[in-house]
């Protein structure tokens, strides 16, 4: 009787890349094994996401505009300082984006084999995590912060604005934490596609720089 003998699976590591420069491949297991890939298109995740992205800008925009046009009016302002915690917050938010870098590169290397560990990106993920949570836990800090000065969010137009602007950015922050613990569930169970972790690493580098934007509008206009 004729014994058949199957070869294992090759693993193909030069379709093991994170960085997003192909724009057509992605790490789906295959065999169970992370380092194994197969082809798959990039591109609807791209485009989905520039289109968020585009939404979440244009609703900025318009936030500006009426903060703008109110401030043509003249009446109803009051002054507010910012509370220090917020430059605090600039800072926690920007080394988070500077730990999913790692979390990429980590990613990267043990999908290339030089890396032997899952656990190293899943522990740089998971500071990002916990510096986005400081952020907002920062951001409630703020709010306090103004209700003890008695600036609520009726008080004066500037106080609405500044708790319409931080409070609509910490909702986006939110969902930017969601997208990196999907990632990290995904990657926990090896299924997780260069796309998705792509797409969440745009957004969540998008937040660092929408924040800066409002940061210096908050310091400049209020």
């Amino acid at each position: 009787m004729a014994t058949t003998i199957t070869e294992p699976p090759q693993i193909d590591l030069s379709l093991a890349d994170y960085s997003g420069n192909d724009g057509g491949r992605n790490l789906v297991p295959a065999e169970g094994d992370l380092r194994a890939s197969r082809d798959h298109p990039l591109e609807p995740a791209r485009t989905g996401m520039w289109v968020t992205l585009g939404a979440i800008t244009m609703s900025f925009a318009a936030l500006t505009s009426a903060l703008v046009v109110r401030q043509g009016v003249g009446m109803g302002w009051g002054h507010v300082t910012l509370p220090p915690v917020l430059f605090i917050n600039t800072l926690v938010l920007l080394v988070s984006s500077v730990t999913l870098e790692f979390a990429r590169r980590s990613l990267t290397r043990y999908a290339q084999g030089s890396e032997s560990q899952m656990a190293v990106p899943m522990r740089w993920l998971g500071i990002t995590l916990s510096l986005g949570l400081l952020f907002v836990a920062g951001q409630y800090m703020a709010w306090l912060r103004l209700k003890s000065e008695g600036l609520y969010l009726a008080t004066n137009t500037n106080s609405s604005f500044f708790y319409v602007f931080t409070g609509v950015h910490a909702v986006h922050v939110l969902g930017g934490l969601a997208g990196l613990v999907y990632v990290m569930s995904k990657l926990h169970r090896l299924v997780l596609r260069r796309s998705t972790f792509a797409a969440a690493a745009q957004y969540w580098h998008f937040m660092d720089i929408l924040w800066l934007y409002l940061l210096f509008l908050l310091w400049t206009k209020i």
